[in-house]
């Protein structure tokens, strides 16, 4: 998550509203639903483990003239409960009813164990 969080803050120059921004090639089909407090959530190491609000999709044209989407997000990282997920890309949209919920204020994890044994509890079932 540190991780996630430093890249953002390095390419934060390149943002002039100061928004991170994750470009996909496909434009969301469930954009109402996103736009409407939806956020992305970031799989890291085979695990849910934060995420960001979304504000808008901007559409941007690549280098190569490919048509794009530009997700925006909130520039803060929301902490959540780990949650086992195959990454697509390494971040999914969640319906509310499959999303983690976020760790409470003052709280770094909710999960003491490391990451690689999380993750290995995780793809066995365990987690």
């Amino acid at each position: 998550m540190e991780t996630l969080q430093a890249w953002q803050d390095l390419h934060r120059k390149n943002w002039t509203d100061g928004c991170p921004r994750h470009i996909t090639r496909m434009w969301p089909k469930r954009e109402a639903e996103l736009l409407n407090g939806g956020s992305i959530y970031w799989v890291i190491k085979g695990l849910i483990q934060c995420r960001q609000r979304i504000l808008r999709l901007d559409e941007v044209t690549s280098e190569d003239g490919v048509r794009r989407c530009a997700i925006v997000l909130e520039p803060k990282v929301h902490s959540t409960q780990t949650a086992p997920k195959r990454p697509f890309q390494g971040w999914r949209y969640l319906k509310t009813e499959d999303s983690p919920a976020d760790l409470t204020k003052g709280s770094t994890t909710e999960d003491p164990l490391p990451p690689e044994l999380s993750q290995a509890l995780a793809e066995i079932g365990v987690l």
